[in-house]
């Protein structure tokens, strides 16, 4: 096995950049998995910004959403070959916190999330523990299985909104993330507007066939009681991650309404508690997901009921990450961007389905 390989690391400073990294084998417990594409999520944004600099240890190779296949295994590693088609799971909960033994391990107090506390999956290849590892259809695209994560992620807050058949839904900020909310929500029945600015997303938004609204324009608050007979959306999802988009998803919200807060606010905000006194509100908050949510997620893109492959706007080598985060950061028109880990690499692993 060679001792090097590339990754992208973050050096702190806003840098991100493509290198030749020393290259583990999997210990005891472990298995080695060849990425074929990796997401870049907001997460890694917020640390590329430097917002998360006193969590990650520089330098340091993140990532997290990703699909790939099995190179090698660790001693005492059973039921996985190389070659087998997985995508990663990325949680490590200590299993010894009040939360994990209340049975919510996936918001473990002392968690190591990999690719961000540990190293991670923009990388030619990464060494992860075997429990975190989740079986793909050998059918399924590994470029669309790419976009596991943030639809689990999806999964995960319509269930922790209770969002049901029949009720009307608000998301606030149409980046992939709340776009899969949006997919997931309609796809069990709800009525769905997504509010966001942006042009390309709504674009993307507009392709996917939801109702888009544009907050610059039109009055969000208004659309949404026009939809729901004046009375409001039962569940407003605040994935933007401003303080105007919170604003708003409140505001939209009808009697006994439920507030399912997504988005990542790197600072404090205000929020209009006067207001849920007086309407009965219920805020939510929602952070990664449980494996459950993982085999919903798999089983929604699997079968085609969600096109989440529409979401990708480009596809870049790891030479050119440094790039990626730049236009995401910017908004370079572009929703979605996958870093294909394998482009350039000998004896390219990715095998099979692409």
């Amino acid at each position: 096995m060679p001792t090097t390989h590339r990754a992208a690391q973050y050096r702190g400073e806003r840098t991100i950049t493509a290198t030749v990294v020393g290259r583990t084998p999997p210990g005891p417990g472990q298995v080695e998995i060849a990425p074929a594409y990796t997401g870049i999520c907001g997460t890694d944004l917020h640390i590329a910004a430097g917002d998360m600099d006193a969590r990650v240890s520089l330098p340091a190779v993140i990532g997290h959403e990703t699909a790939g296949r099995v190179t090698a295994v660790g001693e005492g590693v059973s039921g996985w070959s190389p070659g087998d088609p997985v995508t990663v799971v990325p949680l490590r909960p200590d299993g010894t916190c009040p939360a994990c033994r209340a049975g919510n391990g996936h918001v473990c107090e002392h968690m190591d999330f990999l690719g961000i506390d540990s190293p991670g999956a923009l990388a030619e290849h990464w060494v992860v523990p075997e429990h975190t590892l989740l079986r793909l259809p050998e059918d399924l695209s590994l470029r669309t299985a790419a976009l596991l994560e943030p639809t689990a992620v999806a999964v995960h807050d319509v269930r922790r909104a209770r969002l049901g058949a029949g009720e009307s839904a608000l998301v606030v900020g149409g980046g992939p993330v709340g776009l899969l909310i949006a997919l997931v929500a309609r796809a069990g029945g709800a009525d769905v507007v997504v509010a966001e600015p942006d042009a390309t997303r709504r674009g993307t938004a507009a392709d996917l066939g939801l109702d888009i609204v544009d907050p610059r324009e039109q009055d969000v608050s208004a659309v949404v009681r026009e939809r729901t007979e004046g009375a409001g959306a039962r569940v407003a999802f605040e994935v933007s991650g401003t303080q105007s988009g919170l604003d708003t998803a409140v505001a939209a919200l009808a009697v006994r309404g439920r507030l399912c807060q997504v988005g990542i606010h790197a600072a404090p905000r205000t929020v209009d508690l006067h207001r849920f006194f007086w309407r009965e509100l219920e805020l939510l908050g929602a952070r990664l997901y449980t494996r459950a949510d993982w085999e919903e997620a798999v089983r929604l893109v699997a079968s085609g009921e969600l096109p989440v492959d529409r979401l990708v706007s480009r596809i870049v080598p790891l030479e050119e990450v440094g790039e990626a985060f730049t236009a995401l950061a910017t908004g370079g028109g572009v929703v979605k961007v996958l870093v294909d880990c394998q482009a350039g690499a000998p004896g390219n692993t990715r095998g099979g389905t692409a």
